[in-house]
């Protein structure tokens, strides 16, 4: 018997046990659950012009979009999943909200970009502003400074007229964002805010003006909420059936393939613990349909498996040793399997590509996990059962579901 080899083998399989138990829990409670399973609401918002003339732009979706996920971090919700769809239109996911109402009038409200007075009377709007105009420049010193274009410019020279020596706030919604003070009237429509600005400071001045100069009114087309009670009820069944489903076909390949069949079930934990990692690492948001695809991804895992199996057996039945039936049923079957393999990985691809919010998250999941799988079913499967095999310790054919009948003989 070769000591070594079965120590090696052990070493290995206990260490992945031991991290797969210790880390797991924190694992698993730290990845974000998106509404289906914590519960919270889903509104699909389709925008319009607020003013005749104008168009939905992509650049004015994308800005409208980011203003409600600013909006969304104000209300202190966390992590809003907020994507734009098509030309028009904007779907706003949030998790975890108690008062869905108050958060859907606050949401809901077009962005109100105003320029103010000392004594708080609002002289400018941000219909007032050519859209996307606000620009990040540099003066002669190199430093950075925000510009602005108006749509009317003697609008804008009557108003900085009527302040020199005053100050023009600058408010998105209620906050303050900035308060320059006018030094001349401004004729020509193009004003310079400057000032000691960093260039993280003057890029995002120049994005919340954007922001509130977009001409758009977003009206609701479809509205969906989930009870929390009824996100944690569905996120239990989903677990605990994936379980069970996972502890049969365990159960089944150790009884089916012996040895092989006990290494697949090594093998399979750590795939889905080091898939539950790759949520971790990028901080992704599990849903229902992700679910799905974990669960699925862990019947691809698992196929993956018998294949090579099966091909090891068929090696082993021709007459050939242990050693050089592993070599030849895993280099068989490694095409099959891959071919496999990125056909699903294609697929997955084209659904992310055309699809759309939970569609995405099911082709994502699927992507990661047989990448996953490639690494933990084919490769670390075959070195666990080449250990076992070079250490001399399973050396009867049963031990790999083959009968001494079955061998020819060579």
């Amino acid at each position: 018997m070769n000591w070594k080899r079965l120590a090696a083998f052990l070493a290995i399989v206990i260490i992945m046990l031991a991290v797969v138990a210790g880390t797991s829990p924190s694992l698993v409670k730290d990845i974000r659950l998106g509404l289906d399973l914590k519960g919270g609401f889903e509104i699909l918002y389709e925008a319009t012009p607020l003013e005749g003339g104008e168009k939905v732009t992509p650049e004015s979706l994308k800005e409208t979009a980011r203003s409600l996920e600013a909006r969304a971090d104000k209300l202190g919700i966390a992590e809003p999943e907020i994507t734009t769809e098509g030309t028009n239109r904007i779907r706003v996911k949030l998790a975890g909200v108690a008062n869905e109402d108050e958060v859907r009038k606050v949401i809901g409200e077009p962005v109100n970009l105003t320029f103010r007075a000392p004594d708080g009377t609002i002289k400018l709007k941000g219909t007032d502003f050519v859209e996307n105009g606000a620009k990040v420049e540099y003066d002669q010193l190199g430093h950075p400074l925000v510009t602005i274009k108006l749509k009317n410019a003697q609008l804008f020279e009557d108003v900085t007229r009527s302040l020199i020596g005053k100050t023009l706030a600058i408010y998105l919604d209620d906050t303050m964002i900035s308060n320059p003070s006018v030094n001349s009237a401004i004729s020509g429509g193009t004003a310079q805010i400057s000032g000691s600005f960093t260039l993280d400071e003057a890029n995002d001045l120049k994005d919340k003006i954007n922001m509130g100069a977009l001409p758009l009114k977003l009206t609701e087309k479809y509205t969906q909420s989930v009870g929390a009670q009824l996100g944690k009820q569905s996120l239990h069944q989903t677990v605990e059936a994936g379980l069970i489903g996972t502890a049969i076909i365990l159960v089944f390949l150790i009884i089916l393939f012996r040895v092989p069949g006990v290494v697949a079930a090594i093998t399979v934990i750590t795939y889905t613990w080091l898939l539950i990692l790759v949520f971790w690492l990028m901080n992704a948001t599990l849903t229902l349909p992700g679910i799905a695809a974990f669960v699925l991804g862990i019947g691809m895992a698992v196929d993956a498996n018998i294949i090579m199996y099966e091909r090891i057996k068929e090696e082993i039945r021709s007459g050939k040793s242990l050693l050089s039936s592993l070599k030849a049923g895993s280099k068989n079957s490694f095409r099959t399997i891959m071919d496999a393999n990125v056909t699903n990985i294609i697929a997955s691809i084209v659904l992310y590509w055309v699809g759309n919010g939970a569609i995405r998250g099911f082709a994502l999941t699927m992507i990661f996990s047989i990448l996953v799988s490639i690494v933990t079913n084919i490769f670390l499967s075959r070195l666990l059962i080449q250990l076992l095999i070079r250490s001399n310790l399973f050396k009867k054919p049963s031990y790999y579901g083959v009968k001494e009948s079955e061998i020819r003989e060579l």
